[in-house]
């Protein structure tokens, strides 16, 4: 899933610390302290309980992650050993009294959800930031080529003019709306907390204040209700990640395709050239990008197929977790090549040449209303 080798080429090293293993663990901590603070503030367990977990929790987030993921394996996730090692610790400083208040009304799958949905939060903050500078440019260039005249291409071939500027505005709108799908996702994903079977059963009848007092605590929404196995919210997140991912291949595959050597109508600044080849000038962040980008609609699948059964997932639940990190990274990466890829020289001259070849069978001056859709873009984007 990771690779030192790889990851940087990709650029999924943008969002590696917030989806690695350290801010894994560190996410779960951070659930099971929130839990504690959620049941003292509703009255559940005694204030210098909550505090004494959450002390344990801030020393237990440096445990070695490879030594929890050994002890992961018998009970199949980490919250088990955790939470052991979270009580053990407590019992020393506070009695059993207190070890018992660790995890209270809880099962493992409230705290991995809910830890899994603090690293998407993060993740999507980078991500976001990097459709927005990728945007960002694209508006540039849509706003300075507003009237750069070149050859529009349909199923691969000449078809009737265009402007630049139409073009690269309709890079910018689509990487606007899916950072925008993004934000508003970001902003609603939830706590989860059930307990076994989904009825908080151990801490009725202070159940539901101690969800919302919870999600409160960790900075995300409260939930409509339970949802250990009603997966929309996943589902939601990978289709946002998917779509924001083809945003990136669609503007990363036509600046590799307008690269070409027999088109020549932009370049990347950076860097790429080739080990055999030096007189080659490869498009390399818009390669990377797109090839980053192809990874996602094989995990948003993944997410989407893993339907769990009756109240515990057996299997799909699990098969979730490094499918869905594995979408942050590579969409991350995806992303981050983009805003690269997007800092381009434009060859008008080349625009101008390419379209000459149309002008025995068309009106190569006609543009329809590419300057107009550009004004509009431009306008709707200074009131967002």
């Amino acid at each position: 899933m990771s690779s030192e080798l790889f990851d940087a080429i990709l650029g999924t090293t943008s969002v590696v610390a917030a989806t690695d293993d350290a801010a894994i663990v560190d996410a779960l901590c951070t659930a099971e302290t929130a839990l504690a603070r959620a049941c003292a503030a509703v009255g559940v367990i005694p204030l210098p309980v909550a505090l004494e977990i959450g002390a344990v929790c801030d020393a237990v987030r440096r445990l070695d992650s490879g030594e929890l993921a050994r002890r992961s394996v018998p009970g199949g996730n980490p919250v088990i050993p955790l939470v052991a090692e979270i009580r053990t610790r407590v019992e020393v400083r506070a009695g059993a009294d207190a070890a018992r208040a660790v995890h209270l009304g809880a099962t493992s799958q409230d705290i991995v959800d809910t830890a899994l949905m603090l690293v998407a939060k993060q993740a999507l903050g980078v991500i976001r930031a990097s459709l927005a500078e990728a945007a960002d440019t694209c508006a540039r260039l849509a706003h300075t080529h507003r009237d750069t005249a070149m050859t529009g291409r349909t199923l691969m071939q000449w078809a009737v003019p265009t402007t630049f500027g139409a073009i690269a505005a309709g890079w910018g709108h689509a990487l606007d709306h899916t950072a925008a799908r993004l934000d508003e996702l970001r902003d609603r994903l939830p706590a989860q907390l059930g307990g076994a079977a989904g009825t908080l059963a151990p801490l009725h009848p202070h159940g539901p204040a101690v969800l919302a007092a919870f999600a409160d605590e960790c900075d995300l929404a409260v939930p409509d209700g339970v949802w250990h196995t009603d997966r929309t919210v996943i589902a939601d997140l990978a289709g946002a990640l998917g779509a924001a991912s083809a945003a990136v291949a669609k503007v990363a595959t036509d600046l590799v395709l307008l690269a070409q050597s027999d088109v020549g109508e932009v370049r990347e600044r950076a860097p790429g050239g080739s080990s055999a080849m030096p007189h080659k000038q490869n498009s390399i962040a818009a390669v990377t990008a797109r090839a980053a980008a192809m990874q996602a609609p094989g995990l948003v699948a993944t997410l989407l197929s893993a339907v769990p059964e009756l109240q515990r997932g057996a299997g799909p639940w699990h098969a979730e977790w490094p499918a869905l990190l594995a979408l942050l990274r590579y969409t991350g990466g995806a992303a981050a090549r983009l805003r690269t890829a997007v800092d381009i020289d434009v060859d008008a001259a080349a625009m101008a040449r390419n379209l000459a070849n149309l002008a025995d069978t068309l009106d190569t001056s006609d543009f329809g209303h590419a300057g107009d859709l550009v004004d509009r873009y431009l306008a709707d984007r200074r009131q967002t």
